[in-house]
Formats: structure tokens, sequence, C-alpha cells
């Protein structure tokens, strides 16, 4: 069945469904957060893995984006991508990659974030004699690798390590913290702690006599409530093209603004226990359960009617590999709908990059519609 003649009704499930309508809205509603700052937004692909999604969220054919893996780096480079940066501290292992993607004229930039690491850089950059471009992670947060803003002797180092080589491009940072916080103000402040760290060792570096051009910044909350970004050449975001229930538990985003969910039919009941059983398990949300520590738990996902439309307090409650159970929220007074075994659901997912990343393509419709338009691959691995 082509994706023409396809429609909700009739998809085999469980599949990945992505709302257009919906996503293009979040494109541009960054994309005219980004232009008032007058700052560049580089938007990660880790989340979509999509050709189709990435040329639709990105300022050219060519880029500017980052990636996750470098395996994506491969697949967006096929496709034109030429402006990427692999957002990861890059292990010594991997630069034969690097170097055969920046052979066939990828700009590829790698992250690093200790002397040895620089250093691995820089002896492979001499021996191609050529630069790899690299930037320097700073930890703004605690929240995972990085070079503290208050180790200046430890920046510098790593610095004139890879400056010695021709490779040194800048500073990076991601506020990953921000998924923590429990207000607009707490994310604002982030943001401007984000933006802070990353600028102060952007200074040092520049006050050694070094080159300093890309302060690279992001998370999808950071971006949406940063104050300013003054100093600050790039923001990075990725899930915010489609939103998830985590970010939506953050005030980044409401409920209707999430384009990515998961289409699933009822396979039985368990009347005296209170469940309704589907084919959409573990296998097909994945087990993050990003909401848990946010005041509102939604467990393993809201549950809609196949057009999309929330049942109040109803929720993906337990997975196991190929089944989920469908149960009231605890303490709810709603009454546990009518649902006919055959019944079309669709389950909104607590982090769209892990929920995703369990399926090979989407299901593209509109905002409204029953109707498949587009059916876009997406690609998985390392």
């Amino acid at each position: 069945m082509t994706a023409a003649s396809a429609t909700l009704d009739t998809l085999d499930t469980p599949c990945l469904l992505l709302d257009e309508t919906r996503m293009t809205r979040n494109i541009e509603r960054l994309n005219g957060l980004m232009a008032r700052h007058g700052v560049q937004l580089r938007p990660h692909l880790k989340t979509p893995k999509s050709i189709e999604v990435a040329r639709r969220v990105m300022a050219s054919p060519q880029g500017p984006a980052a990636v996750s893996t470098l395996q994506e780096a491969e697949q967006f480079a096929a496709a034109g991508v030429t402006d990427l940066l692999y957002a990861v501290g890059v292990a010594p292992a991997k630069l034969d990659r690097v170097l055969a993607l920046r052979g066939r004229g990828v700009n590829l930039t790698v992250v690093v974030d200790s002397i040895q690491a620089a250093q691995a850089v820089a002896e492979r950059a001499r021996q191609e004699g050529a630069g790899i471009p690299a930037l320097i992670e700073i930890d703004c947060d605690g929240h995972r690798a990085g070079v503290q803003p208050g180790h200046t002797d430890q920046l510098l180092s790593i610095a004139r390590v890879l400056h010695g080589a021709g490779c040194l491009q800048g500073v990076m940072t991601h506020a990953g913290e921000s998924y923590g916080c429990r207000s607009l103000e707490a994310i604002a402040d982030m943001a401007e702690q984000e933006r802070l760290a990353a600028v102060t060792c952007a200074d040092a570096i520049r006050a050694d006599g070094l080159p300093c051009p890309v302060v690279s910044v992001g998370s999808t909350p950071t971006a949406h409530f940063a104050r300013n970004l003054d100093g600050v050449t790039e923001v990075r975001a990725g899930v915010y093209v489609f939103f998830d229930l985590v970010m939506a538990g953050l005030g980044v985003c409401s409920v209707d603004d999430i384009a990515a969910t998961v289409l699933t039919t009822v396979i039985g009941h368990q009347p005296d226990k209170g469940w309704i059983l589907v084919d959409a398990g573990w296998m097909a949300m994945s087990r993050d359960r990003g909401t848990a520590k946010q005041p509102v738990d939604q467990l393993y996902g809201l549950v809609c009617d196949a057009d999309g439309k929330v049942y109040p307090d109803l929720l993906l409650a337990e997975t196991n590999q190929e089944q989920g159970i469908i149960k009231l929220r605890a303490g709810s007074g709603a009454v546990l709908p009518d649902l006919p075994l055959g019944t079309k659901l669709r389950i909104v997912p607590n982090h769209a990059c892990a929920t995703c990343a369990q399926h090979d393509a989407y299901e593209v419709l509109h905002s409204g519609s029953r109707d498949i338009v587009a059916h876009w691959e997406r690609f998985r691995g390392w």
C-alpha cells in the first residue's frame, strides 16, 4: 500500500506517526526566536534521523546541522549535508571515519574535552597535513562531559594543543540540566548559566592570543527561553522539532505541539483489573520514563483517540515487550472509556528521541486528517 492510499484505518500497528503540521509550526517557532536573537541555529538531527525531516529543519540543503553519531554524519553527508558538528566527544579510533567524511568534502567538526583527546586529534591532523576542526566542550552544569569553566589552565592547554595543529575552532556546551528545571524562570536562568560558561571560556582563549570563532550552546529548553545570547555564535537544539511529554512537563510546549506519536491497536481487555491491552509495548515506545521526576508523571505516555484527542487521565501505564497496558491515572475520577477490540489509538511519548529510535519510518499526516501523505524512512545505528 502506498502512502498516498494509506489512512490511519489501514496502517498496521504499532507504527510511528508524524504530524507535519505540528512539526512545521515547531520549526518556525524556534527559527523566529533565533532570528530575533540574531544567532544562527544549528539543528540537532539526532531526534529525527531522517533526510526528509532534515531538509525541512536546516537553513539550507548543506546545513548547518549537528549529529550525535558518525552514522548520522555519513547518512546526512550522502544526502548532501556538508556542514556538520559531531557533538559528542570523539574517540581516537573514530578519526578514520571523520577523515573519510572530510575527504569527501564534508566540513565535519569534532569535540574534545581533554588533553589526551586533543593530542589524538592534533596528531592525526599533522599526519594528514590538514587541520581537523575541533571545539572544546565546556561543562556548564555538571550534567555530562566538558572542561569546568574555572579550570582555565586545563582549557588553555587543550586550546594550545589544538591550535598548534590548526584544529582549534572554538567552544561548545550543552545545558542538559535544563531538563530538570521546574519553572520557565529557572530555564531562563540555566540558559544564562550556559551562555556565560561558554562565553567566559571563549574570552579566556582569546585573551591567550588564540582564535575562538565558534561559541556554540544549546538545548531545547534553553534555546526557547534564553534572555539574551550575547557572545554566542550558534545555538543547537533537537527535540523541539517534535517535542514530547518531558518538554510539555517543563512548560516548553503544550501537548498539542507534540508531533510524533505511536499508533496502536486495542488487542484485549481485563475489565476486573481496569486494563485495556494494546499492541504497543516497550519495543514500540521505549522504556524511557522521563516524566517520572516531574510534578505530573505520565508513566509511558498519554493515550489519545486515533485523531489525537487526549482521553482524560488515560495512560499507557505498563509495558511488556510487545504489549502495553492502558489504565486510568491513580486517583482519577474519570471513567475508563469503552474501546472495543481493534480500536486504533495514539500514544504520546515521554521522550521523542527514544521512541522514534524504535521505528524505521514515519507515517506522515496533517493535523485534522486521517490520510497518510508520505512515508519517510529513518535510520538507526552508530
